[in-house]
């Protein structure tokens, strides 16, 4: 039970990966804060899911591409937790077409959910955080690569990563640690709107050496490790989890 008696907020944490990574801080010992934008019905699923193992869950709605809201979610933990452990950042949200084809809003929407939500999330956690913390961010292969139809998510992704840097320095006299998990495609709902995802997908299955998709519950294992006290001496690093598949990738 490494997390017993600590609270973790899960950005996204309703489906794919952040239900993953809420379910498993819960099976080792974790409360937790679910924070979801509007599926009610299904961040209460996973609130249930996560009570029947015994720990307590807290959803919060909340659109953290809105500073006003962030700062509700993150209010509405210390009323009822009092304090904070433990901040994931999964919620991500982009437009996906030609970069040359990309409107400035349309920019700014997805660098504000991707980027500067983590941001500003990790500056309201870093004060619930009473004996040091962790702060993980999710990312991906397009921040370094080129994917089609993924420049608009790929330059938030690529500044996200810088930030997980920068924090990861700036919090390091509070103990706050902070790293970042990049997946190869994970086999989750939010992959399958983008365009082309059968083709795709079996275009990355047989890049990938072992022919087939990640799992959410294979990032949140990982996710769980960099939260533990094993990862300690682990900051600022963003871990590439791919099963290969960047050892192989030319264009998706």
């Amino acid at each position: 039970m490494e997390f017993q008696g600590k609270v973790a907020l899960i950005t996204g944490g309703s489906r794919g990966i952040g239900r993953a990574v809420a379910l498993a801080l819960a099976e080792q010992g974790a409360d937790l804060a679910i924070n979801f934008l509007r599926d009610v019905k299904t961040a209460t699923s996973v609130c249930h899911q996560i009570e029947r193992l015994g720990r307590k869950a807290l959803p919060l709605q909340g659109n953290v591409g809105n500073e006003e809201e962030i700062k509700e979610v993150f209010s509405q933990v210390r009323k009822v937790y009092g304090g904070l452990d433990i901040l994931v950042h999964c919620a991500s949200l982009g437009t996906f077409r030609p970069l040359t084809d990309t409107r400035m809003n349309q920019l700014t929407r997805t660098l504000n959910i991707n980027c500067n939500a983590f941001v500003v999330c990790t500056q309201e956690a870093s004060k619930l955080m009473r004996h040091g913390g962790v702060a993980i961010a999710v990312s991906s292969l397009g921040s370094q690569r080129f994917v089609t139809s993924y420049g608009a998510v790929g330059m938030a992704k690529a500044a996200l990563e810088s930030a997980v840097r920068y924090l990861s320095v700036e919090l390091a006299e509070k103990r706050i640690r902070v790293n970042a998990v990049s997946g190869g495609p994970i086999d989750t709902e939010g992959l399958r709107i983008i365009p082309n995802y059968e083709a795709r997908k079996r275009e990355c299955m047989q890049r990938t050496p072992y022919g087939r998709l990640g799992t959410p519950e294979e990032i949140a294992r990982i996710i769980c490790f960099l939260c533990s006290s094993d990862s300690f001496w682990i900051c600022g690093q963003t871990i590439i989890a791919d099963g290969g598949l960047s050892l192989r990738l030319l264009a998706l």
